[in-house]
């Protein structure tokens, strides 16, 4: 039985991103496109994280120790 996958239709940050690459003429400005990009996505992720650190009152001994408090392993018995 074959499993069919629909996407969603593309929304306007999407198509416009797929515009914007197709006027793209080398790998110069693809990696001018890409840096503008994640430089966009950088401050995005700053902006959210110095909202979180707000609401959850952090300072930095407390995200040290909530850090420590991290278990990266399963326990095995």
């Amino acid at each position: 039985m074959e499993t069919i996958i629909e996407n969603p239709p593309l929304n306007e940050a999407q198509l416009f991103i797929l515009q914007t690459l197709a006027l793209t003429k080398g790998k110069q400005e693809k990696e001018e496109l890409t840096s503008l990009y994640l430089d966009y996505i950088q401050r995005k992720m700053d902006i959210e994280m110095d909202r979180w650190w707000k609401e959850n009152d952090m300072t930095v001994e407390k995200f040290e120790e909530m850090c420590s408090n991290l278990h990266y392993r399963t326990p095995y018995k």
